[in-house]
């Protein structure tokens, strides 16, 4: 694994809010998170969340068009949590370090892990944020976005708007079909240029949650496949929305609580 961070990358994902790391992952290390990947999609049985029992294509709640949303691409989520391997995988103190490195945190923990499966002629992934999504509001959250195959610019690599996290806000303008709605909260980006974030297989990009970002369509007969994990500073607390949360963990928590559930968010690396 490819876990050392230099300065020139540190400046590099702080100034535009994301950093590409070409082969982060050995050809042998690509091969068994491939493996562990379709494992634990297997174990699932088509369930996107570990306790509910929504189906990929599925009306989850979250999106109105579960027609149009489930073409966009196969969504699991915390494969962590119900297989070994991933876990072991998710856990790695090293990617954690990676995570506090590049955001200047202290501590990382696991906000959630999910494989984003593009399906040949999947439908794109309109302009986005992450963390307006979340359960808390850290300007330093960020994502690791693994391509288990080459991600290209026919088959869905994934574009960014750099700089952009310097002046999104936690308002949550959503995913919709449309790739410019997001313009509508955040016009003075309209006329940015995006940067494709083109990857051959095993080579991985971080990203700020409060980064814009989408990815084309799947212009191909293949599968674009990637695995990703969402990574929260430890100290955050709860911002009162649900998201990932049980209702259980819900309702033992008020606005400002810290999350710190280890069983939930694990505490992967600290400093």
């Amino acid at each position: 694994m490819k876990n050392q961070i230099t300065e020139g990358q540190i400046d590099s994902y702080q100034k535009n809010g994301f950093v590409i790391i070409e082969d982060f992952l050995s050809s042998n290390e690509l091969d068994d998170w491939r493996e562990a990947v379709a494992e634990a999609i297997q174990e699932r049985e088509g369930r996107k969340f570990p306790d509910k029992d929504v189906k990929i294509g599925e009306d989850d709640g979250i999106n109105e068009d579960a027609d149009y949303y489930g073409k966009v691409f196969d969504q699991l989520l915390n494969l962590w949590q119900t297989n070994e391997r991933m876990k072991n995988i998710m856990w790695d103190e090293r990617i954690g370090q990676m995570a506090a490195q590049l955001s200047r945190q202290d501590g990382i923990r696991i906000w959630h892990d999910q494989t984003l499966i593009k399906r040949p002629w999947a439908n794109p992934t309109a302009w986005h944020l992450d963390t307006p999504f979340w359960s808390f509001d850290h300007r330093e959250a960020l994502s690791i976005w693994v391509a288990l195959d080459d991600a290209t610019l026919e088959n869905g690599c994934l574009f960014f708007i750099p700089g952009s996290h310097k002046k999104t806000t936690f308002e949550n303008p959503g995913i919709t079909k449309n790739m410019d709605a997001v313009f509508d909260f955040y016009p003075q980006f309209k006329q940015s240029q995006s940067i494709p974030a083109v990857m051959k297989a095993g080579s991985c990009s971080f990203h700020n949650g409060l980064c814009i970002h989408g990815a084309h369509a799947n212009m191909t007969p293949g599968f674009r496949r990637a695995m990703t994990c969402a990574y929260m500073p430890d100290g955050s607390v709860f911002n009162g929305q649900k998201n990932i949360l049980s209702d259980e963990q819900v309702a033992k928590l008020k606005v400002g609580d810290p999350l710190n559930d280890d069983r939930q968010n694990p505490l992967i690396y600290s400093r």
